[in-house]
């Protein structure tokens, strides 16, 4: 069964805590980013572990193997992003529509060792794509298509509310 997408504008939790999951922006910093960032993906080889990794909670709702290769796709889109934002002056970013990756990532059928095989590159790339980031250029800009602005900082910022959400959904402590 397929998932109702997701058409929530999340940009918010670059300012605000998540009600959901409790993620606070106000109690990160540049320098504390790129060690929350690596501290929530080292948490997802577990995830990917479990016995349950397939099954689905209720119908409506993705398997915690669907949530990883959610964010295998989404450290990928975000290492592309900082990469475009310290290389090009404001560019715009590609479009990435999250319901049509996981259709065609076959998120339902994917095998969670394929996931397991891509995660950790994924998150690499996203990682040392943030810690690249010098201090002059954390305020440096890009765009998405839709017309929300980020800064190199608050993409991250972003991109982490995202990986630690995912976390509180598939029920990880932290």
């Amino acid at each position: 069964m397929p998932i109702a997408p997701d058409t929530k504008d999340w940009t918010w939790v670059i300012d605000k805590p998540c009600p959901e999951c409790g993620f606070d922006p106000s109690t990160l910093t540049r320098e504390n980013l790129v060690p929350r960032l690596t501290s929530a993906l080292e948490a997802w080889p577990a995830v990917l572990a479990r016995d349950d990794v397939g099954v689905r909670p209720n119908p409506e709702t993705w398997s915690a193997g669907e949530y990883a290769a959610h964010i295998a796709d989404v450290c990928d889109v975000m290492a592309q992003r900082i990469e475009l934002i310290l290389r090009e002056d404001d560019p715009e970013f590609a479009n990435w529509d999250q319901d049509k990756a996981a259709a065609d990532g076959d998120y339902p059928n994917r095998d969670p060792q394929q996931t397991a095989t891509a995660l950790p590159t994924a998150a690499a790339r996203l990682t040392e794509g943030f810690g690249q980031v010098a201090d002059e250029q954390w305020d440096r800009t890009g765009r998405r298509s839709n017309g929300s602005r980020f800064t190199a900082y608050t993409l991250g910022v972003y991109a982490l509310h995202d990986i630690e959400h995912h976390l509180w959904d598939v029920r990880v402590d932290r």
